[in-house]
């Protein structure tokens, strides 16, 4: 072989490890957009990859819904998206925030952990995407303007704001004869401050950056009552990644567990005192029980995931085996 010849393969050999390279464009939702604390987790999720095979390129969204729609689209080879957003792509992960599905730190991190276990594999793929990681946002709770509020019943007296992409909280607001009133994540604070609603159910994380103690005043409160486990979501379209990527990113988000929950229970602690408040024993335990009957509804009508709602369980009634579901067969 002359030397022009073995210019010309080797010059060919070049071309194709350059074209065949790629960037991954992976669209990261913070309501802070590059500042935010989700945008700083996965700057240090794209530099690991790297040992993976991705060559991750973090565009930030602060309106979930656009972030959202580019990773459908295709503009997006993944996305950092709130569990409950994802659902439809993938009701088994998605159902990790069923209403009360998960109650405590402990169980949190026992299901979060479980995720990350190869024998799931299966189960984080679907519809054309692959779920590489998940990771917590903290508990969803009620937040109202006004503490009077404190009972299921009451649902049906006031309006309570609804993520219009989850019809699950429009369905459970309506079971108990209350008006919901769809909203997308970018109005909450709006609407919640300017009286437009009386209730919203979200995470801690939203309320600094929503400025939420605005629409509380001084009468309002946060219920430590946790309704569901919000969750950071990343997924991917698995034909722009490399072989095995999936479970080693899905192990990395493991490992990291105890830094994401620390960092979600210090911007708990950070909410001054005044704005918590404890429902009676007595209301939380009708509460709790009402909220049962409607997530044994929704999984009876196909909108979570049978599969998930059993292992969820299972969790629970491991950490409290004197609660009163246990011996019950129905979920």
């Amino acid at each position: 072989m002359n030397t022009k010849m073995k210019l010309m393969i080797a010059a060919t050999l070049t071309a194709m490890t350059t074209t065949s390279s790629y960037a991954q464009t992976l669209c990261v939702f913070d309501p802070l957009g590059s500042q935010g604390d989700i945008y700083s987790l996965m700057q240090d999720y794209a530099v690991v990859a790297k040992q993976w095979g991705g060559d991750i390129k973090l565009k930030p969204y602060s309106d979930e819904k656009l972030a959202n729609n580019d990773f459908k689209s295709g503009k997006c080879d993944g996305a950092a998206i709130t569990g409950i957003r994802m659902r439809p792509m993938n009701d088994f992960v998605g159902t990790i925030s069923a209403v009360q599905g998960v109650m405590t730190n402990e169980q949190a991190k026992t299901i979060l952990a479980l995720a990350g276990n190869p024998k799931l594999a299966p189960d984080m793929q679907g519809k054309g995407t692959e779920v590489v990681g998940i990771t917590s946002l903290g508990f969803a709770y009620l937040m109202v303007n006004n503490r009077n509020i404190n009972s299921i019943d009451d649902i049906s007296k006031i309006r309570t704001g609804t993520l219009s992409f989850d019809k699950i909280q429009e369905i459970i607001v309506e079971k108990f004869g209350g008006k919901a009133v769809p909203m997308e994540l970018s109005e909450v604070g709006s609407k919640f401050n300017s009286g437009q609603v009386d209730m919203i159910i979200v995470p801690p994380v939203a309320f600094k950056p929503m400025e939420l103690y605005k629409g509380m005043g001084t009468q309002g409160l946060i219920w430590r009552f946790p309704l569901a486990l919000t969750t950071l979501v990343v997924i991917t379209h698995p034909d722009k990644f490399p072989d095995g990527y999936g479970q080693l990113s899905r192990s990395w988000f493991v490992g990291q567990l105890d830094r994401q929950m620390g960092a979600m229970n210090k911007i708990e602690k950070s909410i001054d005192a005044k704005y918590w408040g404890t429902i009676p024993a007595k209301a939380a335990e009708g509460n709790m029980k009402v909220i049962r009957e409607s997530r044994l509804s929704l999984t009876r009508e196909g909108v979570y995931n049978k599969k998930m709602i059993g292992i969820l369980k299972k969790i629970r009634c491991r950490q409290d085996p004197t609660n009163y579901e246990c011996p019950l067969k129905d979920e």
